[in-house]
């Protein structure tokens, strides 16, 4: 996977490259992966207690490069591969003379002059320099100047240019991490130049992932605009720079043949504006509720609970928990689930370890075996002439298997505290009817009957006991940009929230003040619902019903999943404390399928080679080919003889979404999901309101 391709690049870096400080003056001169002799296949999976390993170390990097390393490896996991200290390269450093120091940062002025000055001052016993893209040659040539006039070139072991832009959350899941980038990407006030280094950026991001998969993808993107400014891009980098897949040249399978000759990735780039629903629309599966609902960053979820105290009190307490859709199993099998079918496992795996953790400990007590074998190994007790019984033997086993079940417990009830905070926000909230609307509007259901879309979506934006502002807002954007309804409608309906928010707040209705944030989230939506008419108005983009009513035409029971979540949202509101127990009913056999959204109906239709598709109209670019900077005529591409498609790597210009993630993964197997930046529904809304 692109995470597990990625943690190797960064072992190998923390294992100094292979390359000791002892290193020759001429090793020490190498600069960059691409000028780097060393058999970096060879080094996929670095033996535990390798001399570099266990050479003690320090990690030392900026912001950027943390973002990359948090997801990758832990402190233990730092530990383990011989890092002491993990600092940031601008806080406050003691020295310490006797250990080196790996740096892992951007190629900057400013942290090649915070290096410089760290190798003059001698607060490390050697400098090995890791940038996380290409350093420029200038800046290169600035270092050298710097460090040769502080007599300080003998403390740099060496300087590596690593590829590794961009932030890998889960194994088929990156982002850029690009803040705020729907606003860079589509300010008016945004400058040619600052829409150069923007898309710059992205290509340099690419280029890494492109470089950790270490095969050259055949690129598809739309034709204008920014998808093919950094695709164009992107074919000049790799053009410019093919000694980084040098290193993967003979790879070979079993039959001695090139394992790239049969199968070709494909990286589709796309642009955030080809469906603006997505971002906004309320979801129905477990990862994707989590992020819209609560706090939630970086694969850290953050929420309050209420618990009881000592004297029956309820108070509300903070909780943080980190999530490893790699790693945890349960997280791994539900995460593109239904919500409901989450709950309903969790109850379900979570009495079957108990009972299984329950009949051992019995076991253990009455056969005479300690239950400390949970934690150090099992005790076990021997008969008068020494030897054990196969039964025992058998018990000791099973004890030995309890620290197992006791962590895959506490994993199960981290999920459960989850399940429980993400239940109280979609039932107070009512989700399932915002989600039920919503998923009509986006398929085309009302295709044929304006008026009752309209009526539909008055109703629920009226009824000042469903949802929050953000909401009702969030289902008045769907009814903007998913159908033709004509300006007036849009701004009866948004009058029509007004006057129930006036009204509640004047009849003393369920939210007697219209509080604060209520307050700020209306002024909001507003403003991106201000913002996206203008752009309808002025056809920059398109309604998304006719696309995905055509997509779903061969989709049976699509149209069935939103009354059905519906039920089961219900079903699972009153079950309340059963939360924590068996479900009453099977649900998984029960949902209908959900519709494929506008990135998962591009990528099916160019992997499928579908005439009359996006696969007669995106330009198709090949590296491979050096004739006409690698672009073949989009009248020549039904007749060439394409490669099997491979991996996936499906790109979005701008901010991307959980529900995008998992509607893709739903759908198309060896698929890798990335976009400038992962953002929340509510977070997305402020970037399109700035826009107003």
């Amino acid at each position: 996977s692109l995470k597990r391709k990625q943690l190797d690049s960064v072992t190998r870096m923390l294992a100094l490259n292979n390359v000791s400080s002892n290193s020759s003056s001429s090793a020490k001169a190498a600069v960059g992966a691409e000028s780097s002799s060393t058999d970096i296949d060879s080094y996929n999976m670095l033996p535990r207690g390798s001399p570099a390993q266990n050479q003690w170390k320090i990690l030392i990097y900026d912001k950027t490069c943390r973002s990359i390393i948090s997801p990758l490896l832990s402190v233990s996991d730092l530990r383990r591969r011989g890092v002491t200290l993990h600092l940031l390269i601008d806080s406050e450093r003691e020295p310490i003379p006797d250990v080196p120091a790996v740096y892992f940062v951007e190629p900057t002025r400013a942290n090649l002059s915070i290096i410089a000055k760290d190798c003059a001052l001698g607060l490390y016993k050697a400098a090995y320099l890791n940038f996380v893209t290409r350093l420029d040659r200038s800046l290169l040539e600035e270092f050298a100047r710097l460090v040769v006039q502080s007599n300080a070139v003998e403390k740099v072991a060496l300087v590596f240019d690593q590829y590794l832009d961009y932030v890998c959350l889960e194994r088929n899941l990156f982002t850029l991490n690009k803040t705020n980038s729907y606003v860079l990407y589509n300010d008016p006030t945004t400058t040619e130049h600052m829409m150069e280094r923007a898309m710059l950026d992205i290509a340099n991001g690419l280029l890494s992932v492109i470089s950790t998969i270490g095969q050259l993808p055949v690129i598809r993107c739309a034709k204008g605009g920014a998808p093919e400014m950094v695709a164009r891009k992107l074919m000049k980098m790799i053009s410019d720079r093919p000694m980084i897949f040098d290193r993967h040249k003979g790879r070979t399978g079993a039959s001695g043949v090139s394992i790239s000759a049969h199968r070709r990735p494909l990286m589709v780039i796309m642009d955030r504006n080809a469906d603006l629903i997505t971002p906004v629309q309320h979801t129905s599966t477990y990862q994707a509720l989590i992020d819209d609902v609560l706090t939630h960053r970086g694969n850290r979820v953050e929420f309050q609970a209420k618990v009881e105290d000592g004297g029956g009190r309820v108070k509300e307490v903070a909780k943080r928990f980190d999530l490893d859709a790699d790693n945890d199993s349960f997280y791994s099998k539900h995460k593109f689930n239904p919500f409901p079918e989450a709950i309903e496992s969790n109850g379900i795996e979570l009495q079957n370890v108990t009972d299984k953790t329950e009949e051992i400990r019995s076991k253990a007590v009455g056969s005479g075996v300690s239950d400390r074998g949970s934690q150090s190994g099992a005790a076990i007790s021997f008969d008068a002439e020494g030897s054990s019984s196969a039964g025992t033997n058998d018990l000791a086993t099973a004890v030995d298997s309890l620290p197992a079940l006791i962590e895959r417990k506490r994993q199960l009830e981290v999920h459960t505290s989850i399940l429980q905070a993400v239940m109280t926000q979609v039932a107070s909230r009512d989700i399932p009817q915002f989600y039920e609307v919503e998923s009509a509007l986006a398929t085309g259901s009302y295709k044929n009957d304006q008026a009752k879309a309209k009526k539909d979506v008055m109703e629920l934006v009226m009824d000042a006991t469903k949802g929050r502002v953000a909401d009702k807002i969030r289902l008045i954007i769907v009814f903007c940009l998913a159908t033709t309804a004509p300006g007036s409608d849009i701004d009866d309906v948004v009058c029509g929230l007004r006057d129930s928010l006036r009204n509640s707040s004047k009849n003393g209705g369920p939210s007697p003040n219209l509080e604060r944030d209520d307050e700020e989230k209306l002024s909001q939506g507003l403003a991106a619902i201000t913002y996206l008419k203008r752009l309808r108005s002025m056809n920059m983009i398109t309604t998304m019903s006719d696309q995905l009513s055509a997509a779903e035409s061969s989709y049976a029971g699509a149209g069935a999943s939103g009354d059905m979540l519906s039920t089961l949202m219900k079903s699972a509101t009153n079950q309340a404390t059963g939360l924590l127990a068996k479900a009453t009913e099977r649900v998984s056999s029960m949902l209908g399928k959900v519709h494929k959204h506008h990135v998962t109906c591009v990528v099916e239709n160019l992997i499928d080679q579908r005439p009359g598709t996006e696969d007669d109209e995106y330009l198709y670019l090949d590296p491979r080919i050096s004739s006409k900077g690698g672009e073949v005529d989009l009248s020549e591409v039904r007749r060439i003889v394409r490669a099997p498609v491979g991996e996936v790597i499906a790109f979005v210009i701008g901010p991307g979404s959980y529900s995008e993630h998992a509607n893709l993964n739903q759908q198309i197997d060896n698929v890798v999901y990335g976009c400038s930046e992962l953002a929340s529904p509510e977070a997305f809304l402020k970037q399109l309101a700035s826009l107003q």
